[in-house]
């Protein structure tokens, strides 16, 4: 999922996140484990200062005109990435269905705000992104994250990442967390933004239900692989398995519907304990169910992951186009803030 653009207004939070602290750079992550991190750093220094970037230079031109660069992070056409400011700490976003570069309006405001803070914002695109989700899945999505902060800490010696997700971009990092890929130890915190779910959405939809059934019965054919007629999804060619996925009953990328038990939610998310966390919750937001207890909701899903600091925006639509700065306020204090002794240390 994804949508729009606008301003800004209420924010309320409430927290019970972890932290401890960072480590100094080396070559590289793999000499790095063997000869062992020394010391410690706070997260919030190290500049490489490189040519075209520095406290002074905004990454933003104008709007919708970005300073930074433009590189590849993997062997498919696909995989490129964009990033603003040159500094060891980033936080990587990960878009929704149908998204790719700028696919948010609180995107250039929270650039520039964490250039201040000596961080980068790192976007990137997925084979599944813009119209690519239909013949994709969370386990590929999963490998080329893990490849993005490989090179990350490889080529540019990265001192460890937080993870931002916008709407099915949680399910992205929910399962990216549950791999335990070698690189995931460089995640020291998830921000999911709009952590919705695709099921109880796709289900207001009529033609959902016969189109359920027809995913299931191409999978039990073994016809997974295959696409669905092209009523099933407007936006995108989907295969069955891709389908079945997000409109199915405890399907892969059914993590957040209100109707899971506290059990099932703990299975889906209980993993994500070990990491600090963040939920930014949207109080209007047009892909929740009128039915739903957003309050009620969002209170369950912080517990299952261990409780996560919780941020309701109050009026707060799907992207959050129309409470810009709050989402940029939760973002940042949640980044910044590195408690008693900061965040946990990614190499230990």
């Amino acid at each position: 999922m994804n949508l729009s653009l606008s301003s800004s207004t209420s924010l309320s939070t409430s927290s019970t996140t972890s932290s401890s602290s960072s480590s100094s750079s080396s070559t590289s992550w793999f000499s790095g484990i063997v000869r062992g991190r020394s010391g410690s750093a706070k997260m919030s220094t190290n500049s490489s200062a490189a040519a075209g970037f520095g406290d002074s230079v905004s990454p933003i031109v104008k709007k919708n005109h970005w300073r930074g660069v433009l590189f590849k992070y993997g062997p498919k056409p696909i995989q490129v990435a964009f990033k603003t400011g040159d500094y060891k700490q980033q936080v990587i976003f990960i878009g929704g269905l149908t998204d790719g570069f700028l696919a948010t309006e609180y995107l250039e405001p929270l650039a520039t705000a964490l250039e201040k803070e000596k961080w980068s914002l790192v976007q990137l695109l997925l084979s599944s992104s813009y119209s690519g989700y239909g013949t994709s899945n969370l386990k590929q999505d999963a490998m080329e994250l893990d490849q993005l902060i490989s090179h990350l800490i490889n080529k540019e010696d990265s001192e460890g990442v937080v993870l931002l997700g916008h709407s099915t971009g949680c399910q992205d990092i929910v399962h990216y967390m549950r791999t335990n890929a070698a690189c995931s130890r460089a995640v020291r915190a998830a921000i999911l933004q709009a952590p919705v779910s695709d099921r109880e959405y796709r289900a207001t939809l009529p033609e959902t239900a016969a189109m359920i059934d027809l995913a299931s019965t191409m999978i039990s054919e073994g016809r997974g692989s295959e696409l669905m007629p092209t009523e099933a999804d407007s936006g995108s060619p989907i295969t069955a398995s891709r389908y079945h996925s997000l409109c199915a009953y405890m399907g892969d990328d059914d993590m957040f519907s209100s109707d899971l038990s506290d059990d099932q939610l703990r299975m889906r998310l209980g993993h994500m304990s070990n990491t600090p966390c963040q939920v930014i919750f949207s109080m209007a937001d047009e892909y929740v169910p009128e039915y739903v207890d957003k309050k009620a909701l969002v209170e369950r899903l912080c517990r299952a992951l261990g409780g996560a600091e919780k941020v309701e925006i109050e009026y707060g639509n799907h992207s959050l186009s129309n409470r810009v700065s709050e989402a940029v306020q939760a973002i940042i204090d949640f980044v910044k803030r590195e408690g008693p002794s900061g965040w946990d240390d990614p190499w230990h």
